[in-house]
């Protein structure tokens, strides 16, 4: 190839922006440093004044000057200099220095074309109200708005604490399957699949709780997964059909000890990703009766151990809350706690025990007749955490199944799918484990204080442009 080509192989760079702004930054201005630097980025910005130009030159750790002068660079540089159009990724050598006016910069002796851009910037992009282009073409976001790079930071050290975290505890991390022949694990709408050469369908999994269930089968004591999920669901401000989903086991536990274990992590995750909202220790942890009663001041705890369903309806008509006739009783109250209670919860609350007919994975709750030792962490209204005592009875885990099943058979869509497979795992005896899944996008945006999951996750499921 020619060596006139103006995408070259390579670029000799020896310093980062950020780098040299830690060297430098606190010059006085009007100082050169003597220092001879190569740095390569993005031309943001091109001015001309006469036999000088300036241009900001922007790589992933910050942005610098670039001082372009004709008594240096002769006439003929200083024109190539001025030709670099805004946006190309250049490759400069200079001399690092602070201007007479303190700004840091690198006085050109040469610069090199690396990837012209052949395509206009979006102008005055902070002021675009189509959110939806931002999100189709993150690229352009990355390089105009300053959000999108601190939310790779912050996940990649969420990331790297969520490893430390477990590590430190004796965690293993493990890897299950995405292609699963029955859609287990949690109750959602799974995406099915193919399989040619075996003839079967599959489905992409909306968690793999069953399969790190097996691990603790098979002697595994405590492991974790830092995944992604897949939900064939709609799509909101809290929900893309792709996400990432951290779900830990720990053997001989119960949801007692696990609610601290995800308190803890929680609190690691908001030091590491240096978030400005106030998190501290101990959690709330209130039932979700006690919840209902605060916002909405009624007592549904009685005819709830009355097991007067028609009662809870009634609230529920009274409250606003719209149900479907189909519905157990625990659906119902489930619905109210949603609609009426949840959205409210601002602070960081475990709403602890939840009805046995949404709640098919965990055991029976200890002292609330017809629940489950269930928690769903809660904060900034928003379920971040659902946590278990994970159920171990493999007849128990059987009728539950069979509950689901009798429920998707009179209209309700979201139950959980039987696995005989795993009934037949569970048979060879589980240890007493306590359990949960954390939803790491949404606990991102409220860490970065970000309104909308496609924040948080860099390539968001969109409709196709027409």
């Amino acid at each position: 190839m020619s060596e006139t080509t103006p995408y070259p192989y390579r670029f000799e760079r020896t310093a980062t922006i950020g780098a040299l702004r830690d060297r430098h930054g606190e010059l006085e201005a009007g100082t050169d440093t003597g220092e001879k630097v190569s740095v390569a980025g993005r031309v943001m910005t091109m001015r001309e004044h006469g036999k000088v130009a300036f241009a900001d030159l922007v790589d992933a750790s910050g942005r610098i000057q670039l001082f372009a002068q004709q008594d240096v660079l002769g006439e003929a540089g200083m024109a190539g200099f001025i030709q670099v159009g805004v946006g190309d990724i250049v490759g400069v050598e200079g001399e690092v220095a602070m201007t007479r006016r303190g700004e840091l910069s690198v006085k050109i002796a040469s610069i090199t074309v690396l990837a012209p851009c052949t395509r206009p910037l979006p102008e005055k992009w902070h002021g675009m109200s189509d959110v939806e282009v931002r999100y189709r073409q993150r690229y352009l976001d990355m390089i105009a708005n300053p959000v999108p790079g601190r939310v790779l930071e912050a996940r990649s050290r969420a990331n790297a604490a969520i490893r430390g975290f477990f590590d430190d505890r004796g965690f293993l991390e493990v890897e299950t399957p995405l292609l699963q022949p029955i859609a287990g694990g949690a109750v959602a709408r799974p995406f099915t699949t193919h399989h040619n050469a075996l003839g079967i369908d599959l489905y992409l999994r909306v968690a793999p709780e069953l399969y790190l269930k097996r691990l603790l089968i098979g002697g595994a004591e405590r492991v974790y997964e830092l995944n992604r999920s897949f939900r064939n669901e709609g799509v909101s401000t809290r929900h893309n059909p792709e996400f990432t989903m951290l779900e830990a086991y720990e053997a001989y536990v119960d949801f007692n000890d696990t609610m601290t274990l995800v308190e803890e992590l929680v609190l690691a995750i908001a030091a590491a990703v240096g978030t400005e909202k106030r998190l501290e220790g101990p959690f709330r942890r209130i039932t979700m009766f006690e919840a209902i009663t605060e916002a909405t001041d009624r007592d549904l705890e009685t005819p709830w151990r009355n097991d007067d369903g028609d009662a809870i309806r009634k609230h529920a008509d009274e409250l606003g809350v719209t149900v479907e006739s189909t519905w157990s009783s625990g659906k119902v109250l489930f619905e109210i706690y949603e609609m009426r209670v949840e959205k409210d919860l601002a602070e960081p609350t475990f709403i602890v025990g939840m009805p046995k007919d949404v709640s098919p994975l965990a055991k029976d709750h200890r002292s609330i007749p017809s629940f489950t030792e269930h928690a769903d962490l809660v904060i900034g209204g928003v379920e971040i955490a659902p946590i278990y005592s994970e159920l171990n009875d493999p007849e128990e885990q059987r009728r539950r199944f069979e509950q689901q099943s009798a429920a998707r058979a009179g209209g309700q869509q979201e139950t959980l799918l039987p696995d005989e497979d795993f009934l037949d795992a569970l048979a060879y005896g589980m240890p007493p484990a306590g359990g949960f899944g954390l939803g790491v996008d949404r606990l991102l945006m409220f860490l970065l204080d970000l309104v909308s999951i496609r924040e948080v996750i860099m390539f968001p499921t969109l409709k196709p442009e027409a």
